[in-house]
Parts: C-alpha cells; structure tokens; sequence
C-alpha cells in the first residue's frame, strides 16, 4: 500500500463515523494522478444531498490528509 493511499484510507476514517451514522459508508475506489474515486454506500448511495456531502466533507477531509489530491469523485454503486 502506497504512502498516499494510506493517508486517503486515514481520512475516510475520519469521515466514515458521521456516514455510518446516517445509515452509509464509504470506500475507496481508484487514485489516478490527483483524482480519488470513493463509492458511497447504503443511505449514502441515494441520498439527495450526496453530492454535498462528497464535496464538503469528504473532499475536504481527504485533500486535509493528502494536499496533493485535486479532486474526489464518486462512483456509482453497482446496484443502479
């Protein structure tokens, strides 16, 4: 596992309590250059505010962790 992938794994752990607590989860997908893909899970996955939350919380936690990340993007869940 690489320096970088850890500090992601860190923040998502960071993040992971307050998804949880809503009823969802997260997971890394893929880092390709400065691009992190993350899949949103149960509550998450349909929540109309995901968007947001991908931008605000995630994101910002994740480029806190790992500066040199640019941007978060999500993937969709296989189920849709």
């Amino acid at each position: 596992m690489s320096k970088l992938e850890n500090k992601i794994l860190d923040a998502l752990e960071e993040i992971r309590p307050f998804l949880v607590k809503d009823g969802g989860d997260i997971s890394l997908e893929s880092i390709k250059d400065s691009t992190v893909k993350v899949k949103l899970h149960g509550a998450c996955a349909d929540c109309k505010v995901n968007q947001m939350t991908l931008k605000n919380g995630v994101e910002t936690t994740i480029k806190k962790y790992a500066p040199e990340i640019k941007e978060v993007k999500s993937v969709l869940p296989l189920s849709q």
